[in-house]
């Protein structure tokens, strides 16, 4: 009798690690790992443009025209989005036309045929996102490639996308006259919790010699949007325990770079890839603020194993602002 109930409770213990074992295995499975395909070269170079889906008006054409020069001269190996990839609400579906007039058809460039690695943005919630996560738009078009969060591998440098629309309290409380599709998000507050433990999870395994975060929404900004307090509150904590070098941005839509003095990291906005909102800057400790641009453009990224050399460009392909993250702290400088 007695060693029936040791069996069972036994049974019970052994049961409840399995499943344990197996929530802990499925939380981490949350963030789909993704490698780039290692190419013959000292480093791996990138673009970098946001908020751009506009079938072409608001300058998005011109940008587009000069990334494909730039694309060329860097050879690059993949262009990175930062959200709101659909004006003014998403897709409608995946077979919306929109999918060729924003992008297919505008990104025309030999040298920008290369992998799209995109998040969504807050207007990209305003439609349907199922239909920018369908695998239907990757048959339309290889290089499209878009999930809310997961991590992409360079090797030298891992990327870790985040979905940050969901972390918005206004988007919720405060909507307005928008619909945001919350499918897959609702509950919402273990959708973050799991997606926060996720995200750390995977900083703190990465051996990777640079960890840069790309989302859509601000975190320091002078911009319109400013800073997005959900985000320094839930977010930073966990990039400054994993010592992330950058947070990638859009949303706001400018260029701009911020070194925060407390922790190190840098705040790179790159939402110039259309309309653009001139003179709507506020103000900001000029020791931190290394660029503020209001107006159209993009960036380039040229990573190696000691150095990170990022370039913003305007509309007209003019070089803006360049700098040089260095793995020896003591050298980051102008470039």
């Amino acid at each position: 009798m007695v060693s029936s109930i040791s069996q069972r409770m036994v049974l019970r213990v052994v049961l409840v690690a399995v499943v344990l074992c197996l929530l802990v295995t499925s939380s981490i499975a949350e963030l789909p790992r993704f490698k780039h395909p290692p190419k013959p070269q000292q480093s791996l170079n990138l673009l970098v443009v946001g908020d751009w889906g506009r079938k072409g008006t608001h300058n998005q054409s011109l940008v587009a025209n000069q990334m494909g020069i730039v694309g060329k001269k860097l050879d690059i190996d993949f262009v990175i989005s930062t959200g709101d990839n659909f004006y003014e609400d998403g897709l409608k579906g995946d077979d919306d036309p929109a999918f060729y007039e924003s992008f297919v058809d505008i990104y025309t460039a030999p040298s920008l045929q290369k992998k799209w690695y995109n998040v969504l943005g807050n207007h990209d919630y305003r439609g349907d996102v199922q239909a920018q996560l369908s695998p239907v738009l990757n048959l339309k078009d290889s290089r499209w490639l878009c999930l809310r969060s997961f991590i992409l591998d360079g090797e030298i440098v891992e990327f870790f996308f985040v979905d940050t629309t969901p972390f918005v309290d206004e988007y919720f409380t405060d909507p307005g006259e928008h619909d945001y599709d919350w499918e897959g998000v609702f509950p919402r507050l273990p959708y973050l919790s799991e997606l926060l433990k996720d995200v750390n999870s995977a900083l703190a395994q990465s051996k990777a010699k640079w960890k840069m975060v790309v989302g859509h929404h601000t975190i320091n900004s002078a911009g319109h949007h400013g800073n997005i307090e959900e985000l320094k509150h839930q977010l930073v904590p966990i990039l400054e325990a994993n010592n992330v070098d950058a947070y990638i941005n859009g949303h706001d839509h400018c260029l701009q770079h911020i070194i925060e003095k407390k922790s190190g990291i840098h705040f790179i906005t790159s939402g110039g890839g259309s309309k653009a909102w001139t003179g709507d800057v506020k103000p900001w400790n000029l020791e931190e603020m290394k660029l503020y641009y209001d107006g159209q453009g993009f960036m380039s990224m040229q990573i190696t194993e000691n150095n990170a050399d990022i370039i913003f460009y305007d509309v007209f392909g003019n070089t803006l602002h360049s700098w040089s993250l260095s793995k020896d702290h003591n050298v980051v400088a102008s470039i």
